[in-house]
């Protein structure tokens, strides 16, 4: 395909808003679910480490098929697949509003991650059809970044609104008129799919693809049974075991049986790269886990509504945004890796200022500066990682760069924070069978710094990464460097 030849129609500015919303939606219900997480825990009668699943379900599949729902679109269609997943999201949306127990709060979660690695490859292949390269996919490719950001950022402040004004189960239901509207507006204007466009070779890796989900649900599923029965138990480490072995057959699958592998190996040969997507999984850990457990503080211990607690984030969202939209200027001056160290950085400090929250204390005094601290840290970390992902990687490639820098942070985020639950479980446990707790707010709070260490942890090992292993991006690159390779191979969907 030559995306060179791409001509923006005459209702180009209408697939821009079309593909913008499909994201936003996509990458909001990352977040918005953590607001209401103590609703849904009296609901459904979640246990405090089972209640990230609700998250983990998500994050799990959406970053586990992300690579093969890329490769989907490239094969059976960009528009029909666009269209099958945004449906797809809206009926789990539907499932997951009606629900009734853990078990299908959890499914419905997850089906949505299918329709979201579905939906969000999409997105990008679309653009990429419908602008001309230079200018005008640059400005397509950069509204699209800003929804994806606005997105994730956002999800506190919705989540707040929708938990308090209706229920926490309208988190869900909203995404049924937005699906259903974008659907009809894809069916009506998205231009057909052209057989030409499309890759001879018919291979999904469909077992690539399953072996590395099934393989990291299964040990997150271990690490979060701990709290339950103890890492001295045979289910644990049977489970774990299962979980590595799916992992070890993911990559024998990868270097030797895939006809069209989803990851090609011998890209992590790049130094570079391989570091850049280790520091970006210690950054998905840090900050799922952040909004997590800053959402239940908030509202199990300090006892804030819904809605404050959507407007508790604003702060840390401004500085996010502020973060993400300055990081090229601050790149051209100190370059990517002396960027993405303080990035790193600033996020740890904020970390570690958040495990001073105690059971007598308030937004302002324990979360305010540390949250904000860690905004910008997060902001400055979000463009640079992915330019120093795809420096170096032969052109053909850097759309696959990039797409594992996003499976990185997601599948980094759900282990990271299937760790840090069973972490704060085990000490609020602890702290309550001990009696030195006054109290379920003093316990629980005491979980939740003792969780926050290991995050700041996770960042300052981060920093401690990008600062050995990262190399600048020759000069003229810039921050946004990657984007138009990126929106060519559409994010990663195919190895050449």
């Amino acid at each position: 395909m030559s995306t060179d030849a791409a001509r923006p129609p005459a209702h180009a500015a209408g697939i821009l808003f079309l593909v913008c919303a499909a994201q936003f939606m996509v990458i909001l219900d990352v977040s918005v679910v953590n607001v209401a997480l103590p609703a849904i825990r009296t609901a459904l009668g979640f246990t405090e480490s089972g209640l990230q699943w609700v998250v983990s379900a998500y994050t799990l599949t959406f970053g586990g098929l992300l690579l093969l729902g890329g490769r989907a679109g490239d094969l059976l269609g960009r528009k029909r697949m666009f269209v099958a997943g945004i449906a797809l999201f809206s009926l789990a949306s539907l499932l997951g509003g009606l629900a009734e127990s853990e078990a299908t709060i959890i499914a419905a979660r997850a089906l949505q991650g299918v329709g979201g690695a579905i939906v969000a490859p999409s997105t990008l292949a679309i653009l990429t059809t419908t602008f001309r390269e230079g200018r005008e996919r640059a400005r397509a490719f950069a509204a699209w970044g800003a929804v994806a950001a606005a997105g994730g950022s956002a999800g506190g402040l919705v989540g707040g609104l929708l938990t308090e004004l209706l229920s926490w189960r309208w988190i869900l239901f909203v995404n049924l008129p937005i699906g259903a509207l974008i659907v009809w507006l894809a069916l009506r204007d998205l231009p057909a799919d052209r057989t030409e466009d499309r890759p001879a070779a018919r291979s999904f890796d469909l077992s690539g693809a399953l072996t590395i989900t099934l393989g990291v649900s299964a040990i997150v599923y271990a690490i979060v049974r701990t709290e339950t029965i103890g890492w001295g138990a045979g289910e644990v480490w049977i489970v774990l075991a299962v979980g590595v072995a799916l992992v070890l057959a993911f990559v024998a699958i990868e270097a030797r049986l895939a006809t069209a592998p989803l990851m090609p190996l011998d890209i992590f040969a790049s130094r570079q790269l391989t570091a850049a997507n280790m520091a970006v999984f210690l950054l998905g850990a840090s900050m799922f886990a952040m909004w997590f457990f800053v959402s239940l503080y908030l509202q199990q211990v300090l006892g804030l509504t819904a809605i404050q607690t959507g407007l508790a984030f604003l702060p840390q969202t401004f500085m996010m945004a502020l973060g993400s939209t300055q990081a090229a200027k601050v790149v051209g001056r100190l370059g990517v890796r002396t960027t993405l160290t303080v990035g790193f950085t600033l996020a740890a400090l904020g970390l570690a200022g958040l495990t001073q929250v105690d059971a007598d204390g308030s937004f302002w005094k324990d979360v305010l500066v540390p949250s904000v601290v860690l905004g910008g840290g997060m902001g400055l970390c979000m463009v640079p990682i992915t330019t120093a992902a795809v420096t170096g990687v032969d052109g053909r490639r850097a759309g696959l760069a990039s797409g594992l820098v996003n499976v990185s942070r997601q599948v980094g985020g759900a282990l990271g924070l299937a760790i840090l639950a069973s972490i704060a479980a085990g000490r609020t446990q602890d702290v309550a069978r001990g009696g030195a707790a006054s109290g379920v707010p003093d316990a629980l709070a005491q979980g939740y710094a003792h969780a926050f260490w290991f995050a700041a942890a996770f960042a300052l090992a981060g920093a401690v990464l990008v600062f050995a292993l990262v190399r600048d991006a020759p000069r003229g690159a810039g921050a946004g460097g990657h984007g138009a390779p990126a929106g060519d191979r559409a994010a990663g969907a195919t190895a050449d």
